[in-house]
């Protein structure tokens, strides 16, 4: 007794030991991820100033003042042949014929182990800074964030880590990337948890920590220290404004909701036209610079215009003005296929409806009011929070980049009130409708998205019986009798599947001595039995067998040769879905830290 309680201890030492090991190695890997994703963040901003100075002559941030000194010729030209050499680019190159960006992300982490493409990663972040060098009135944070989070995949895959390492490693590239575009390490946390994992995992928390880090160092030894946005100092004068910051945040959740909406349609109507896939961004560029021939403002990501907001530099006819051309172009840039995200545009959004607006609160209570500066910065949290589904990320980016506490308390308050919007009445975020379009949801919580993720290849059984076509009856009961659970599978000569036979099948005639060679094996299957094929869910096994009443079905290699490779039983099934719930239980309750191989 006493031996086998000092071998249990031996044991369970070494099992904390290799546990502790594996932190140090995926924290260490975490710093890679980081430093990765910051790097390849530093080399898409500065991409895409590269392309603006070509394009028009001008190497900074503040794109619109320099846009006042150009012809109207090189304003429109300029978009148009950013988004045809875009369009044709992503038509040859990228996969499924369209910029990636944080929906392929959410994808990959809730249905796909975690499994992405590194080269789509860098070739949508190629395709996203040619279109917004070139004026395309997108975000560049959506791009930065796939490519980190595709480094982390990368990283993951070379080292056959398992899902839940690979999980973690695609939210530090997430982390890190949103930590290096905004300064703001803590948001890169949330936002990666929030959005991207869909939960918190305290076993993953402290690697993408560690990541979101590193990638904020690397930006500050390379830019400085500098936040995103030059932002005025606030403070609120009266409590009696929350009632004000109420309204702006359904306001906010509003404009979101619209402008998701407009997306939409605008997705249909070319769907609907005859305008081929790589002249569309084209077409959009068009538009951007017609528009633009008014409100130089809306090329590109706009964040000289969201300083100028901030300082209070816009009356309410021109903050009106452009907030409706902004939504517009953003509506046919997206909809029409340009690359980009949709956090700068949010924010863009949300500073010129919280300008407008705090321009007619202080208006009609001038003594209440802390000026509409303040309302701005509470408009892009709100409008960003609804737009991506991250209230907590968005408050924790205001709070980073002021340090106002109170000021970030309205802004908490604004952002929930437009998430609550956003969620009941278009039914979440931008990135859900992406996904929603493409026939998935995060909102079909993690069981049904553990059996989508999960294939029938990877726990069938190719130990079965099969039997020829043109076999007798007694070679038929022979084996039928020896048989795996009961059912003989019948195929042809080149071993294609014609049907099934089980004792059920055969009723009486399976030992019916009178009947001999002349009934074939042919003659007595259940022809065209449910199949399933290598590539198709657990969810899809499992439905088809409550339909059915099947308890084991047969795998196809494909449809075309339907060449028989092996069979799912019922309990294979629901034992290894039951297997993947505990392990995806236990990494997030944090029992124990996620395993790497």
């Amino acid at each position: 007794m006493a031996e086998k309680l000092i071998k249990s201890n031996i044991l369970l030492s070494r099992m904390r030991r290799l546990a502790k090991s594996e932190q140090l190695v995926l924290s260490i890997l975490a710093l890679v991820v980081g430093a990765l994703a910051g790097g390849g963040t530093i080399l898409f901003r500065d991409g895409i100033l590269l392309v603006q100075s070509f394009v028009y002559g001008w190497g900074e941030e503040s794109l619109h003042e320099h846009m006042k000194g150009l012809s109207n010729w090189h304003l429109i030209l300029g978009p148009t042949a950013g988004g045809l050499l875009v369009g044709i680019f992503i038509y040859k190159f990228l996969p499924e014929r369209r910029a990636h960006g944080v929906a392929d992300v959410i994808d990959a982490a809730s249905f796909h182990d975690a499994r992405m493409s590194t080269r789509c990663g860098i070739k949508s972040a190629l395709a996203s800074a040619v279109s917004l060098g070139s004026g395309a009135s997108l975000g560049r944070e959506g791009p930065v964030v796939h490519m980190g989070a595709s480094f982390g995949a990368w990283l993951a895959r070379i080292l056959h880590l398992r899902r839940s390492a690979a999980r973690t490693l695609l939210g530090c590239g997430v982390a890190s990337a949103v930590a290096a575009s905004f300064n703001a390490p803590l948001a890169g946390v949330f936002f990666a948890h929030e959005v991207a994992l869909g939960h918190y995992a305290r076993t993953s928390f402290a690697p993408i920590v560690m990541s979101s880090v590193m990638g904020t160092v690397i930006t500050r030894l390379y830019y400085g220290s500098d936040v995103a946005f030059l932002i005025p100092s606030h403070e609120i004068q009266s409590f009696w404004e929350f009632p004000a910051f109420a309204l702006l945040g359904l306001l906010a959740g509003v404009a979101a909701m619209l402008t998701v909406r407009a997306i939409a349609v605008v997705q249909k109507v070319a769907d609907r036209g005859r305008a081929p896939l790589w002249l569309r961004p084209a077409i959009a560029g068009l538009i951007v610079g017609v528009v633009g021939l008014g409100f130089p403002q809306v090329f590109g990501v706009g964040y000289g215009a969201m300083n100028d907001a901030l300082y209070e530099a816009y009356s309410l006819a021109f903050l009106i003005g452009l907030l409706f051309a902004k939504a517009f172009v953003v509506a046919i840039c997206m909809g029409l296929g340009f690359a980009g995200g949709m956090f700068s545009p949010s924010l863009f959004l949300g500073a010129m409806l919280g300008g407008a607006f705090g321009i007619f609160a202080t208006h009609v209570f001038p003594d209440l009011s802390s000026g509409h500066g303040a309302y701005t910065l509470v408009g892009m949290g709100a409008v960003a929070a609804a737009v991506l589904g991250a209230p907590i990320s968005t408050t924790l980016i205001i709070f980073e980049l002021t340090g106002d506490y109170e000021l970030t308390v309205a802004v908490m308050l604004a952002s929930v009130l437009a998430s609550v919007i956003m969620d009941q009445f278009n039914g979440g975020s931008f990135f859900q409708w992406q996904l929603k379009c493409r026939g998935l949801s995060t909102r079909w919580g993690r069981e049904v998205n553990l059996l989508r993720m999960m294939k029938v290849a990877d726990i069938m059984k190719r130990e079965y019986e099969t039997v020829p076509l043109t076999d007798g009856l007694p070679a038929v009961r022979e084996k039928l009798i020896n048989a795996p659970y009961s059912e003989l599978f019948v195929v042809d000569e080149n071993g294609k599947l014609h049907g099934t036979i089980t004792l059920t099948d055969l009723r009486h005639a399976a030992f019916d001595l009178n009947l001999g060679d002349e009934v074939t094996a042919g003659q007595v299957a259940r022809s065209k039995p449910p199949v399933l094929y290598r590539t198709d869910s657990i969810e899809k096994a499992v439905r088809l067998m409550e339909e059915t009443g099947e308890e084991h079905l047969p795998v196809l290699d494909n449809d075309q040769e339907r060449q028989m490779i092996g069979f799912v039983h019922e309990k294979d099934a629901m034992m290894a879905y039951n297997n993947a719930l505990l392990e995806l239980q236990s990494e997030e309750r944090g029992d124990a830290p996620p395993k790497l191989f």
